[in-house]
This record gives C-alpha cells, sequence and structure tokens, in this order.
C-alpha cells in the first residue's frame, strides 16, 4: 500500500482540459481531447482519447503512486457498462489483492483480472431482468504495471502494449509486448478451433471476415470520420460477453443479434489474460498503451518512430492525429 499512496487518478472520459493546435485533422477537436507530460514515478506520460462512438463505451486511466504506476485502457462494445465497471474496480481489486500478498506479480494481476470479471458477472445476473443485453456487453482490457524496475502487462482483446529501446547503433526498435486476441489471426482460429473441436461454427468467414460463432452478432455501430461502420466480434477474450461464456445469459429469439441456436456447451470468449512482463533496462526508453484503433493504422514501428521524431509535448495527441489522418487518407483511396 506504500507505494500507492498518494495515488493521483487521472480517468479520462471527460472533454475537459482540451488542447488545440493547428494541425490538420481528419476529425474535429471536440471529439479528441488529451493530457500532456504528468509525471510518474519512474518519468512521465501523455495521454489521448478520440471519441468514436456516440456514446463512449471506451474508458482509460493512469494511477500514479510514489513507487508505483498503473495503466489501464478499456475498449468497451456493446456499450459502457463493462469498461466502465473495470475503470471502477480493476485497480482496486489489484490493490486488495497485492496488499494481501504483500508483493506485485503476475499471478497478482491475473488474481484481479478474474476478481472484476466475477464482480461484472455479478451484475449481469442482477441487472438481465430489467436490460437483457447487459449480457452483450464486453470489454477488452490492457493493464501495465511499473513496480520496482519490472514492468507487468496483462492483456484481453487486441488492444496493444509496445515497448520502445535503442537497439544496435542507437537506432529505435518497436517490440510488441502483448498478443492480440483476434479471430482475424490463424494462431488464434486455431486455438478456439482446439478448444471447441465439436464446434463447426467457432469461427467462420462471412463477408471477408472472421468471425466467432460465425453468427450477424452486430457489437456497436460506430461513428468514424462520419460514417457508419459495423463492427463483428472477433475477440477471443473479454471482460463481460456474458452471453459467450455462461448458458444461464444466453439471449432468446427476440434479440437475434446475439440469439445463438444452440446453447453454448462451454465458454465460447475466455477472461484469461496473456501475461507479460520483463525488467526495464536503461535502453527501455518508452511503452505505447492503445486499443486497436490506433494499431489499425499504424505499425508498431511506425507508432515508436513518431513518438521519437516529434517534441514530447502533445506526442499522444500526435500519435492519435496521425492514425486518423492515415485513415481518412485511406478513406479517400478506396473506389
Amino acid at each position: 500500500m506504500a507505494c500507492w499512496r498518494p495515488v493521483r487518478r487521472y480517468a479520462r472520459m471527460s472533454k475537459d482540459d482540451i488542447l488545440n493546435d493547428d494541425d490538420d485533422s481528419a476529425i474535429p477537436d471536440s471529439l479528441l481531447w488529451s493530457r500532456d507530460l504528468e509525471k510518474h514515478s519512474f518519468g512521465e506520460f501523455s495521454f489521448a482519447v478520440v471519441q468514436a462512438n456516440e456514446v463512449i463505451e471506451d474508458y482509460s486511466q493512469v494511477e500514479t503512486g510514489r513507487d508505483a504506476t498503473f495503466i489501464g485502457v478499456y475498449d468497451g462494445h456493446g456499450g459502457p457498462d463493462a469498461s466502465r465497471f473495470i475503470s471502477d474496480h480493476l485497480f482496486l481489486n489489484l490493490m486488495r489483492h497485492a496488499r494481501e500478498r504483500g508483493t506485485i506479480s503476475e499471478e497478482i494481476l491475473r488474481s484481479a483480472f478474474s476478481a472484476t470479471e466475477d464482480g461484472f458477472l455479478t451484475l449481469v445476473r442482477r441487472s438481465c431482468g430489467i436490460k437483457p443485453l447487459i449480457a452483450a456487453v464486453g470489454s477488452c482490457c490492457l493493464v501495465g504495471v511499473i513496480w520496482r524496475g519490472m514492468l507487468y502487462v496483462a492483456n484481453l482483446g487486441d488492444s496493444r502494449a509496445v515497448i520502445a529501446s535503442l537497439g544496435r547503433s542507437s537506432k529505435i526498435v518497436a517490440e510488441q509486448l502483448t498478443r492480440d486476441h483476434n479471430a482475424s489471426l490463424e494462431e488464434v482460429r486455431q486455438e478456439l478451433k482446439s478448444l471447441h473441436p465439436d464446434d463447426s461454427q467457432i469461427v467462420v468467414m462471412k463477408r471477408g471476415v472472421w468471425r466467432i460463432k460465425g453468427h450477424h452478432s452486430v457489437f456497436q455501430q460506430i461513428r468514424f470520420l462520419w460514417n457508419i461502420l459495423f463492427i463483428q466480434h472477433q475477440v477471443s477474450r473479454s471482460i463481460g460477453d456474458a452471453y459467450l461464456k455462461r448458458p444461464e445469459f444466453s439471449l432468446d429469439s427476440s434479440f437475434p443479434r446475439f440469439h445463438l441456436p444452440e446453447p453454448i456447451r462451454r465458454p465460447v470468449l475466455t477472461s484469461e489474460p496473456s501475461m507479460y512482463s520483463r525488467i526495464l533496462l536503461p535502453n527501455d526508453k518508452f511503452v505505447i498503451f492503445a486499443s486497436d484503433g490506433l494499431w489499425e493504422q499504424l505499425t508498431n514501428q511506425e507508432a515508436v518512430e513518431i513518438v521519437c521524431n516529434n517534441p514530447r509535448a502533445g506526442i499522444a495527441r500526435k500519435l492519435v492525429k496521425t492514425a486518423l489522418n492515415v485513415a481518412a487518407r485511406k478513406r479517400e483511396l478506396r473506389p
């Protein structure tokens, strides 16, 4: 507990402290906000958020203490309930487990994820009678903890942590620390098939997109660059998405987007995070934590080079604006 006192919280889902600049952007500044170069126990951090949905479904937070730093990126889908619950409970669960064990470790971080999942499923159970679709609400969850010179990373879904280090000839090199849990990847499809050998529909290609369970589940309509896009469920690990984890939360045919033709025999998705830890070395310069919206537009190496080649002030905002502009150019090139 001493490592986390005093804890300063930055939960950036309000639009105060908007920083305007003169850069061209594919999205109005009113939908993009940021915080710039705050101190933490091992250096500085900044972050930026762009509102992609009419209703914000994503949450992020940084918690800083005397000897430790916590970073969380929660990319919600189907509604804000899961990502908001994670923002309110995951860090507190981590502190509780760390206090009980007197340390931070991969096991402690995994226990905090498990407690958060159990808590949200309890909320779903209490609420589904009056709000059935809460069973279809979920969130990716990316967390980083820096403590005593160690970096711990836990991930569910397709958000990503990328570290930049100095390599040979002092060239900056990007290294992806997390594994993307997305059905677009062959290794994820094989993992799902091995876990569900009796289910031929566990992953199905439809309209050029690999989908989990192969049905027409539309988790959300997002407004991006003023166009409506339909996002199919592709992540294989998450907090929430209760109807794909337990038969008691199945949705009937009155909700055709989420109705499964047969009851699930075992959980389709899991809340077991992939873990990574390493000692931070002098050659390790910074880490980028971001949801898939950034990585769909920028490669890992492109992202770290943007950070290296631009002033540190406003760098998170610069990354987001660059990704938006890349997306806009791709759209212009479409027939």
